[in-house]
């Protein structure tokens, strides 16, 4: 279909929740009234590995309103295997401390506290294997006694396009305890990296970290009169939680009715988690079972993103172009068995660059640690801050402008990567050039002592997935888009401005209904910055359908041929007549009237994306460093960002800027610390310190459109990229103030301090 040009593409629009939200009126997952309502509470374990070797229930039973204590056997699990969907509770092995032993249900909240504390679960601990790097030497002892086979369903292709082009796996001794191997080969890396002018490595490492949202993992289910299992929660994803309770529990899926609630912040944390714990209580007990997280038991029990160990060594020409790359990383997947960061993380450690020769290396490695789960633009925060703080150390060693040294190599459409696929089109050269043009890249020289100016890249190869929607035209002349999406960062507005400017009316007839699982067109997760993406895409058609099937109606009515109509501010009227025609509303009326002789109009939009869309962002931070206390104050910060097309202005900026301020929190203080026996140390925002308000610098916000060929009006997935690029742009920051070089995250105080005072020394 040809693009119209309306005006509302590129405008601001406000949030269609946004009164909604700061009056106080939205209804999250854990507003749901029930009658009945019994309410949950989890006994989680003390030990990072043991065996159960008995649970005493009876105490807590006696508890006044405790209705029921359920164990792992109580669960009306059928599919086998030892992942965490399959055993929400532990059966028989627990494998990391905080994970869900049993499960108390109660009348009150209250009682259920009461319950579980009652409850009395007798371990015989086993040896905890925390130390990702050792959990991978022959000879460790396995995280997990039951080894994984084959996964309820893998996760990773939720989250980014990955595949192609492995080499031949190196032969190595390792342990059990390694699940995950990707490797990436191409050319000669060692005597590539003999023959370059200059060769920088370096070891990094980077920590836990959650996910950091407001609204902890909350769900609630029950079992309607017809045996319909449904589920209200917080999820990124209502089909994708479907089909997996479908599998555990052996139900059809048209039999299991999933409502994605309005989220209350997610990132890639709220998939499946208190789910299955809910619906099999509510199969077991056939009353309305509720689980809400305590802030302790989300940061212990739920899917951060894991640490990482990155030894990366990379080379260039005395012209300064690249010329080969050296890469292993480990990921700690904790006890996730499902998926891990290694699947992904092989195309991102090459950055936007063409590298002559690489070698990349990634293993998942098991420990007694929660099991990992997505964090926006998984794996890429650590691999950007390992390659962009080696790009810089490179461009010193050759006496090179670091942007220059990047525009040099950055890659163009058709270049090959390191999975064998050709870039599609990519904005990375032109954000680097917005850049080059910005002043204050130019007054990185002379400033004052302490004070430095880092840069950094970032790209996501963008991910895709079959999608559906439907467009119905309401008898008030209202466009109503129908979607299954579970809306986490304002998608539904960009829904309304495809819908709005395909069709033709203003975007305030526009609304967006986010439908339950038995009545929504399917949606994939909301995960990978792919739903502007595909559902956008399937808005657009829905909305184009409809809009055809009015000319139609309105061609009739008036007695015009409908190629000679254009709907146009909600107006049908010939071509080129501004004066004649009949507005939508006037049609729409007639559509609902008794006896009409017109079909109702109702579009819909099927899609499925077979190509990516990266997108790609260069960041600048002015930052000063305390050289007493090794703090860092992040003065200034810009942002260039290629988004495709920006559909809505507003919220494209608002995406920019809240990518950099969890960026910040990457950078230089968010970090799940753990003892020497597995305990959490940092259960509560007391102890986990994400980025307060006056912490977070101005973030100038520049746009660079590079069209991507199949998505809505151009528009892509663009809440990844900007991400990202922001703990490498700090440690370059840090490096140009002071001269010193960090290698691991986050880049605390102490850890400044301490890089500083090492460079004194020597």
């Amino acid at each position: 279909m040809s693009q119209r040009a309306g005006g509302l593409v590129g405008a601001s629009h406000p949030r269609l929740d946004s009164i909604d939200k700061v009056t106080g009126t939205t209804c999250y997952a854990g507003d749901l009234k029930r009658p009945g309502l019994l309410y949950s509470r989890l006994v989680l374990s003390s030990e990072a590995h043991a065996r159960i070797e008995m649970i005493d229930v009876e105490d807590a039973l006696r508890v006044a309103g405790v209705v029921a204590v359920l164990t792992a056997a109580d669960l009306p699990i059928v599919a086998e295997g030892p992942f965490r969907h399959n055993q929400p509770l532990a059966r028989g092995e627990v494998v990391f401390a905080g994970q869900p032993v049993a499960m108390v249900v109660a009348e009150s909240e209250a009682s259920a506290e009461d319950g579980a504390e009652a409850v009395f679960v007798n371990y015989s601990p086993l040896r905890p294997v925390l130390d990702v790097e050792r959990a991978m030497a022959p000879g460790s002892p396995l995280a997990r006694l039951e080894q994984p086979g084959e996964a309820l369903g893998g996760v990773e292709a939720l989250h980014a396009g990955v595949g192609g082009g492995e080499g031949d796996a190196p032969e190595e001794d390792l342990s059990g305890n390694v699940l995950g191997q990707r490797f990436y080969r191409h050319g000669d890396v060692a005597g590539t990296l003999a023959r370059s002018a200059a060769v920088v490595a370096r070891r990094f490492r980077t920590s836990w970290v959650h996910q950091g949202y407001l609204e902890p993992q909350t769900a609630t289910a029950w079992v309607e009169p017809n045996g319909a299992l449904v589920v209200s929660t917080s999820t990124a994803g209502a089909f994708y939680t479907r089909d997996q309770l479908s599998k555990l529990f052996g139900l059809p899926a048209a039999k299991i009715r999933v409502k994605a609630e309005t989220l209350g912040g997610a990132f890639g944390g709220k998939l499946l988690i208190v789910e299955p714990l809910v619906a099999g209580a509510a199969l077991v007990l056939r009353r309305s079972v509720r689980l809400a997280f305590t802030r302790t038991e989300d940061f212990a029990a739920a899917s951060p993103a894991p640490a990482s160990v990155i030894e990366l060594q990379i080379g260039a020409l005395a012209t300064g172009e690249l010329t080969a790359l050296d890469a292993r990383i480990i990921f700690d997947r904790g006890t996730n068995a499902e998926w891990g960061y290694e699947e992904i993380v092989p195309t991102l450690i090459a950055g936007p660059y063409r590298w002559s020769a690489y070698s990349i290396r990634a293993y998942g490695v098991q420990t007694n640690r929660v099991g990992l789960g997505a964090y926006r633009a998984p794996s890429a925060p650590p691999a950007a801050f390992a390659l962009e703080s080696l790009i810089d150390e490179l461009a010193q060693a050759l006496g090179a402008d670091p942007l220059d040294l990047r525009l040099g190599n950055v890659i163009d459409e058709g270049d090959a990567g390191v999975d064998g696929n050709a870039w599609p089109r990519v904005g990375a050269r032109a954000c680097l050039q917005r850049l080059r043009a910005h002043p204050l890249w130019s007054k990185r020289h002379g400033l004052p002592e302490g004070e430095g100016i880092g840069l950094a890249v970032a790209t996501w190869p963008g991910a895709n997935d079959p999608a559906a929607a439907a467009c119905r035209l309401e008898s008030d002349g209202g466009l109503t888009v129908i979607t299954g999406v579970a809306d986490m960062t304002g998608t539904e507005n960009a829904f309304a401005v495809i819908a709005a400017e395909t069709f033709g009316v203003p975007f305030e007839q526009v609304t967006v209904s986010m439908a339950d699982t038995g009545s929504a067109p399917y949606a994939p997760v909301s995960a990978g910055s792919k739903i502007t993406y595909t559902v956008g895409r399937a808005v657009e058609q829905a909305a184009a359908d409809a809009r055809e099937q009015l000319i139609r109606i309105a061609a009739d009515e008036l007695e015009v041929a409908p190629d000679d109509l254009e709907i146009v501010d909600g107006v049908i009227r010939p071509v080129g007549v501004p004066a004649g025609g009949l507005t939508v509303a006037d049609i729409a009326r007639r559509l609902f009237d008794f006896g009409s002789r017109h079909e109702p109009v109702e579009g819909h939009g099927r899609t499925a994306q077979t190509s990516l869309a990266p997108s790609t962002a260069a960041h600048l931070a002015h930052i000063r460093v305390d050289p007493d206390t090794g703090s860092v104050d992040v003065l200034s910060w810009i942002v260039a960002q290629d988004v495709g097309r920006a559909l809505n202005l507003a919220m494209v900026e608002g995406q920019m800027r809240g990518g950099v301020a969890q960026g910040l929190g990457w950078a230089l203080s968010e970090e799940l610390i753990h003892d020497a026996t597995g305990q959490l140390l940092t259960g509560s925002f007391l102890d986990y310190t994400i980025p307060s308000a006056d912490a977070v610098p101005h973030i100038e916000t520049l746009i660079v459109e590079v069209p991507a060929p199949d998505g809505p009006f151009g528009a892509k997935g663009m809440g990844e990229a900007s991400v990202i690029a922001v703990p490498g742009a700090i440690a370059n920051a840090i490096a140009a103030a002071t001269g010193a070089r960090m290698d691991e995250l986050p880049m605390t105080a102490p850890r400044v301090w301490k890089a500083l005072s090492c460079r004194r020394s020597t």
